[in-house]
């Protein structure tokens, strides 16, 4: 089932400010809010599909990336991920968006905070070959990761947590303070705990306590063919690990195109520039020209000038998460002999008298800027 559009979810157009994003965000959220609809699945599914919309509008990166790309941009499979926007659980939404809900309309959480992961960025070079077809990508990345000693809490095996006896387990502290206007009450986030609510009792040797460590992870990315130069792609939940079991961040892909020998892009189209001498031009020839699937035999009519194009319907690149493919731009380019023989030189000055060699050309030879536009 195809991904509805984000903006069409929340209600609001391309040029809604980060306010009218995140009220609407809400006025759906409260909506579909579980608390309110308990055992609604289609509810529940509401609620994820506005959260997934939120978290790429409100976030200026993503909103870019959505805007130029649409949803094939966000995701290396083409989508979201597969999911709601990478939140496995409605812990995930409410620890992402909890402020959104303003007081008492999100989850009741204990005011803890949970931890959440860095995102990681990386390049990925690409074949025009690998572009026409897709290509699954083994990438080494140098990121944190889970302790395995701990299982990620910070707490060496058997320690287990106290409840913060500043915060006594809520992740805030709230303090008042007289002025001259009367008292006034403040809430903020727990020093001693850091938000959290606990504290380790004895920390893990291996992370000392963070609940990840540096390590290397190979991670297997999938491109969908027809990709483009500065096309930025995301994994989400392949970034940094959290500390002690948080919401780990997201893996950015940008994508860059290596030059091919012969070929150029242009969009979804290729283009190649083709040399034949100038009796193959008078008198009309086959040609091997380079394609992605390897050399092509195409036919030059007689009489062919310089700088006409031929087009190979179907030989060039597909459109992103479409069947649709661009077309191979040949351009015939005939090639002058810089040296001639004693025997040429006197044959080409016995054409050159010839009427047929003296030019002629048609109102079409002369406008070449109006033959280019038909082709781009």
């Amino acid at each position: 089932m195809a991904k509805r559009d984000y903006y069409e979810i929340l209600g609001v157009g391309k040029n809604a400010s980060e306010d009218e994003i995140k009220k609407s965000y809400r006025k759906l959220a409260m909506k579909y809010h579980p608390d309110k609809n308990a055992g609604d699945k289609a509810s529940e599914d509401k609620f994820k599909e506005a959260a997934e919309a939120y978290d790429v509008l409100s976030n200026q990166e993503k909103k870019q990336r959505y805007d130029q790309f649409g949803h094939a941009g966000m995701g290396a499979s083409g989508g979201g991920g597969g999911g709601f926007g990478g939140f496995s659980n409605m812990d995930d939404i409410f620890s992402a968006f909890g402020d959104v809900f303003g007081g008492g309309g999100g989850r009741s959480r204990g005011g803890q905070r949970v931890n959440r992961g860095t995102n990681l960025r990386i390049k990925v070079k690409l074949t025009l070959e690998e572009v026409a077809t897709g290509v699954e990508k083994k990438i080494k990345v140098n990121k944190y990761v889970g302790c395995k000693p701990c299982n990620g809490t910070g707490a060496k095996a058997g320690a287990g947590f106290n409840t913060c006896s500043t915060c006594r387990g809520n992740g805030q502290v709230t303090q008042v303070v007289n002025t001259i206007l009367g008292q006034m009450q403040t809430t903020a986030t727990c020093p001693s705990c850091g938000g959290e609510g606990r504290t380790i009792k004895d920390k893990c040797t291996s992370c000392y306590g963070d609940g990840i460590v540096k390590d290397e992870e190979v991670i297997a990315i999938n491109i969908p063919a027809g990709v483009a130069e500065g096309m930025q792609l995301s994994m989400q939940g392949k970034g940094n690990a959290a500390a002690r079991g948080g919401i780990p961040g997201d893996l950015l892909i940008t994508i860059e195109e290596n030059p091919h020998e012969h070929l150029k892009r242009n969009g979804n189209n290729l283009h190649y520039e083709l040399f034949i001498n100038i009796a193959d031009a008078a008198l009309g020839a086959s040609a091997e020209v380079v394609t992605l699937e390897g050399k092509a035999k195409i036919k030059i009519d007689a009489g062919v000038q310089s700088g006409k194009i031929l087009r190979l319907r179907g030989k060039g690149l597909p459109e992103l998460n479409s069947y649709a493919k661009g077309d191979l731009l040949v351009s015939v380019n005939i090639w002058t002999p810089q040296t001639l023989s004693k025997d040429e030189k006197a044959l080409m000055e016995k054409l050159s008298q010839s009427e047929n060699f003296k030019p002629h050309p048609s109102q079409k030879d002369k406008n070449f800027f109006d033959r280019m536009k038909e082709f781009f």
